[in-house]
């Protein structure tokens, strides 16, 4: 097999939340664009579906599924339609998530249902997809993904739940993938700061408004991130290049 060979995603199905808009977006577009049929889940049906649109314009097949991760039932009716209307489940990534009410808190000054609200949202939510997944993957195997965070790393002032929440996405990706080996590989992408709509509600830096922003905030490499930045990691380890790599969160900062 040639070695570009072993980036495609033919024949593959791919579920990934949190697909409507800003990284999530980018990661269906680039598994589209390796050969992947994509089933695009988040819970504004607008924007799925113009997603899904999308990736029929590059010549596969997508369903938008409106889809509250924070809802057990509905990640599972995600899996059994992606399953019963593109053939299969091969590829699951968990990429909705982020700061419940765009608020970033001190971890001592973060109210029980707030925490919660977190820890739902960007945890449990993955583990519950993960396990879901699973059942709906065949013999053969698969791969799942999980949109980890530069957070997950260090102290995190003034962002603790979030921080916490991502570092403990990294720690269940780790032992699931001993769980679930050998036939599913289970990998994390962290990325660093990426100016999406969220990422601007919630922290208030606006590249538009702050040029030098990258500059400000270290980020070595010079630039703030991109959302195909993430979407060629995820392909990456999505294919078959990555096929003996298991466990691992895959920053992608700029060198932050």
């Amino acid at each position: 097999m040639e070695v570009l060979d072993q980036f495609k995603l033919d024949g593959q199905v791919a579920v990934v939340t949190g697909g409507g808009k800003g990284i999530g977006r980018g990661i269906v577009l680039s598994l589209a664009q390796a050969g992947a049929d994509v089933a695009v889940a988040a819970r504004n049906e607008a924007e799925i579906a113009a997603v899904a649109a999308e990736v029929e314009a590059l010549g596969r097949r997508a369903i938008a599924v409106p889809t509250d991760v924070t809802e057990a039932d509905q990640l599972s009716r995600l899996a059994e339609r992606c399953v019963a209307e593109l053939g299969a489940l091969t590829i699951w990534v968990s990429n909705a998530g982020g700061l419940p009410d765009a608020t970033p808190r001190y971890l001592t000054r973060t109210p029980a249902d707030r925490f919660d609200a977190q820890i739902a949202l960007n945890l449990t939510s993955v583990w519950q997809g993960a396990v879901i997944a699973t059942e709906h993957m065949s013999e053969n195997g698969g791969v799942i993904i999980n949109i980890s965070s530069r957070a997950a790393m260090g102290p995190q002032l003034k962002n603790g739940p979030y921080g916490a929440s991502k570092a403990a996405v990294n720690s269940l990706t780790s032992t699931l993938a001993v769980e679930l080996a050998p036939g599913i590989r289970v990998n994390a992408v962290a990325p660093g700061p990426i100016p999406t709509e969220n990422f601007i509600e919630s922290t208030h830096l606006d590249p538009a408004e702050n040029p030098q922003l990258a500059k400000q905030l270290g980020i070595p490499l010079g630039r703030l991130g991109r959302d195909v930045d993430i979407g060629a990691a995820v392909v990456f380890m999505a294919s078959p290049a990555a096929s003996w790599i298991t466990g691992q969160c895959l920053y992608v900062t700029g060198g932050l």
